[in-house]
């Protein structure tokens, strides 16, 4: 995909839902635009919706080879997600659901898990 390509994909997406189909229904077809696309769903999807979605959906596929894609995607979405619709579900997803028990290990080594941990849970004493 050129730069062109992708700039007329964020030309024609409001919200981010056309550049999360063209990632979910081209996977595979994809993988070396993926950077390129989740930067553009970046800077698209202003609420996280789309950008949540997409690393849960590559994290699903293959979670290796799209592990830097998923953490650039969990990073846009901790910073979209104002409201915290999307990132107590995501936090599941990416890191398991006993990922509250091992909150203090997975901040230790992660930082996007950090930083979500403390976005959903400010209070904290972590």
């Amino acid at each position: 995909m050129t730069k062109e390509e992708i700039e007329s994909l964020k030309l024609a997406d409001t919200d981010g839902l056309h550049i999360y189909e063209y990632i979910a229904n081209n996977i595979g077809n994809c993988d070396e635009d993926l950077t390129a696309l989740a930067e553009a769903l970046r800077e698209i999807d202003l609420t996280g919706q789309f950008t949540a979605s997409a690393a849960r959906f590559l994290h699903a596929i293959d979670s290796r080879q799209y592990a830097d894609a998923v953490r650039l995607l969990v990073a846009a979405t901790i910073d979209r997600d104002r409201e915290r619709s999307y990132l107590p579900e995501l936090m599941q997803c990416i890191y398991g659901p006993d990922c509250e028990a091992r909150a203090a290990e997975l901040s230790a080594t992660d930082n996007n898990f950090r930083r979500m941990y403390k976005r959903i849970y400010p209070d904290s004493a972590m």
